[in-house]
């Protein structure tokens, strides 16, 4: 028999994670404190301090708040000890000392200055909320939080509020309230993500992924735990993150993936331990003991099972006292010593006797027991656990219940899409718009010249001879201008063109400015030729002609590479055939990645990166169509530059050669096989992941957000390199990188 459990957390608070951090930000505090020029100031950087340790060691943050919290009440500062009682409210809780935190909340409610819409008053109502929810009693939790929240919402305090509806939706969870859960969690969400609050946004996807875990819908539950785990990583909160790793565990036990489920279990135990967080820590043991129970490893099981129940205990945390003592039950069911099993799941329904809690593993422990009891023949108290264990099930998988919580999340869902829709679309009008007045001044300008065209050849109609040769230079341009109009409407058709234009933009820029400057020059020089013979200084007029002819040269060779440059774009755009001609694949590869390079570059001037070719030199001219392969270069480069733009972007600026720091890299490698020719395009970006990857040459498949890539890309390179007979395959690890090959015959 497989035992299956979905054990959640015990409550959170979003004020303890999002102030969490790491030694150096307390050497930071100290050094402010020791700067401190006033006993408010010096109390003030204390309170953060505190916060900071408390994540460290509970009992010396502890320590510490009531040494401070005496400076405090020595001069009367109001703020001072109203911030510290409330630090000591979170520290008690975690440390499972309940007692003294209703203590110091009694304090408190007499302490805060009178005011119905008191935000110091919505705050004691939170913390009343925590420490009622943290005992598992969520009904009055919830109560408590109602009333915080009303304050807060008369005041429009958000930063408060986000706070409230987080808290208030793990009540709602844990009662099995999925829609009033998801209801007030996606309010939390969003007012995240308003203020770009990313370790709110951490802390309240860890309860998300807990709603879509009791829901059932597995992927969004993965996706909202990892997506935790990558802002608490990013900001260093290192309680988000046990959580989060806790519950992914539970997620992978649902599955029986016990390898993974005991990995995620352990990692969340180590962080909880170090932050002195016993109450996570058993419960992280307890899913780890019955992951090595389902892989037969009964007596290392049993004595972690032990461990954590101890744990649990020590915690005071009733829900942590439960899921200890029932996963050794389910320990031992697994070994079929049910009566032995029975104690342990009296007890762990002995310590939720007060709660008001009934999730669905509170269920199937029910259902677990009512099996030990008929195992052992007390088929009264079987089918009384049995009954429980219906009741449970039957309220929390209720029909209503789910279709409620899933039309909450689509319609959630939905309204996310279609605010992104709107934003694409309006995005596209203003493109239209431009694109309009841009065709609009265009159309005035042509007619503006052929007006001004039609007047000089008016007026110049006597001088036969020069008129009949600038009216065929006038033909033939009309002519190229008809042609390359053709071309461009085809090209218009063809993606890769509009990403072609900014590079060719700046690759031609480059030799016009030779040219220019070149022949201002000679126009000096030609000055000074004249002067120096009408000085009859024959030498130095010499001296110039040689320089003039050395400058003619290179505006000539300037001249050609722009030629080049205008030839290949001409060529890239132009409708053509597959008709296949003899080619420099090492140029072509060249060209196209400083081409998509400069294009990159022309949209988002911050992007820099570094780029290179590895050319085999033995590889000779090559039988290919021209244009197609250079649409497969330019598709593979721009993803690979998108690609690690993306992660230079996630990971912040990339910093100058030489220094520390991710630094944004492509490159493309040709080799010569004899019968086959190889070209590997690498870049360092994100990478793919692995189950995406089988779909990456798959029509309208595509990893870009919507609205920045059409999935047609990839999927049109595969169909032009199989159509030349060649291969193109794919290889990538998830945040190294991804690696492109195309084989080609070497015809």
């Amino acid at each position: 028999m497989v035992i299956k459990k979905f054990i959640l957390t015990a409550f959170l608070l979003a004020n303890f994670c999002i102030c969490n951090s790491q030694t150096k930000k307390i050497d930071s505090l100290n050094t402010l404190i020791d700067k401190a020029t006033s006993d408010t100031a010096r109390i003030n950087l204390y309170v953060k301090k505190i916060r900071l340790l408390r994540n460290e060691n509970i009992d010396s943050s502890i320590k510490l708040n009531n040494k401070i919290l005496a400076d405090a009440q020595k001069i009367a500062y109001y703020k001072g000890e109203f911030n510290l009682r409330n630090n000591l409210v979170t520290s008690y809780c975690f440390k499972g000392d309940f007692k003294s935190a209703e203590e110091n909340l009694r304090f408190l409610k007499t302490f805060v200055k009178p005011s119905k819409d008191s935000a110091d008053l919505a705050a004691v109502y939170g913390n009343y909320g925590m420490v009622y929810g943290m005992q598992s009693k969520y009904d009055t939790s919830i109560q408590f939080y109602e009333k915080a929240l009303g304050i807060n919402e008369r005041n429009n305090n958000k930063t408060a509020l986000a706070t409230n509806y987080s808290n208030i939706a793990i009540g709602f969870q844990q009662i099995s309230n999925f829609a009033q859960a998801l209801f007030y969690q996606q309010r939390a969400l969003s007012l995240a993500e308003e203020n770009k609050d990313e370790p709110s946004q951490s802390y309240t996807l860890v309860n998300i992924g807990i709603t879509y875990t009791l829901l059932r819908d597995s992927l969004k539950s993965e996706q909202a735990y990892r997506k935790s785990i990558m802002l608490a990583e990013k900001y260093d909160l290192k309680d988000v993150e046990t959580y989060a790793y806790t519950n992914l565990s539970s997620l992978y036990i649902g599955k029986e993936n016990w390898k993974d489920g005991y990995e995620f279990a352990m990692k969340a135990a180590a962080l909880a331990g170090k932050a002195g967080d016993q109450g996570t820590q058993a419960a992280s043991m307890a899913k780890a003991a019955v992951c090595l129970a389902n892989t037969n490893k009964f007596a290392e099981a049993e004595n972690l099972g032990k461990l954590a129940i101890a744990k649990a205990d020590s915690s005071a945390q009733p829900l942590c006292i439960y899921q200890g003592y029932s996963s050794m039950g389910s320990i031992l069911i697994l070994q079929k010593r049910y009566a032995e099993a029975i104690p342990f799941y009296e007890n762990a329904f002995k310590s939720l006797n007060e709660t008001n809690g009934f999730g669905v593993d509170i269920g199937n422990s029910y259902k677990e027991l009512s099996e030990c009891y008929e195992q052992n023949n007390n088929y009264s108290k079987a089918l009384s656990a049995f009954k429980k264990y219906a009741e449970i099930e039957d309220s929390v998988r209720s029909k209503d219940n789910i279709q409620k919580a899933t039309e909450l999340s689509m319609n959630y869902t939905f309204q996310k899409k279609q605010e992104i829709a709107d934003a694409v679309q309006a995005k596209k009008n203003a493109e239209a718009k431009t694109s309009q007045l841009l065709l609009i001044g265009g159309l005035v300008f042509m007619l503006v010249l052929v007006g001004g065209t039609w007047m000089a050849f008016r007026n110049k109609q006597k001088a036969n001879q020069i008129l009949e040769k600038q009216k065929s230079e006038i033909q033939s341009t009309l002519t190229q201008l008809k042609t390359t109009q053709a071309q461009l409407i085809q090209s218009e058709k063809m993606a890769s063109l509009g990403e072609l234009t900014a590079g060719i933009a700046h690759e031609i820029q480059n030799p016009l400015n030779f040219v220019n400057n070149f022949s201002e020059v000679n126009k000096e020089l030609v000055a000074e030729l004249n002067d120096e013979i009408d000085k009859a200084n024959y030498k130095e007029a010499k001296s110039i002609a040689i320089n003039i002819k050395e400058n003619e040269e290179k505006i000539n060779h300037h001249g050609k590479r722009a030629d080049a440059i205008v030839k290949n774009m001409l060529q890239h755009s132009r409708s053509g055939s597959s008709q296949k001609e003899a080619i420099d694949i090492n140029s072509l590869c060249d060209e196209y990645l400083r081409l998509s390079y400069h294009g990159l570059r022309a949209k988002d001037k911050s992007f820099n990166a570094e780029f290179r070719g590895d050319f085999d030199k033995s590889i000779g001219k090559v039988n290919l169509v021209t244009q197609d392969i250079g649409r497969v270069l330019l598709n593979l480069y721009n993803n690979a530059f998108y690609t690690v733009n993306e992660r230079r972007k996630n990971t912040g600026e990339s910093l100058p050669a030489g220094q520390a720091g991710y630094q944004p890299a492509v490159s493309v490698i040709t080799r010569n096989l004899d019968d086959k020719i190889e070209i590997i395009v690498k870049d360092n970006g994100k990478g793919i992941s692995k189950n995406v990857i089988d779909r990456i040459f798959q029509p309208f498949f595509t990893t870009k957000p919507t609205g920045e890539g059409t999935g047609l890309g990839l999927s049109l390179s595969y169909d032009i390199i199989k159509a030349q007979g060649g291969d193109i395959k794919v290889e990538s690890t998830e945040g190294a990188g991804t690696t492109f090959t195309i084989q080609l015959l070497n015809a």
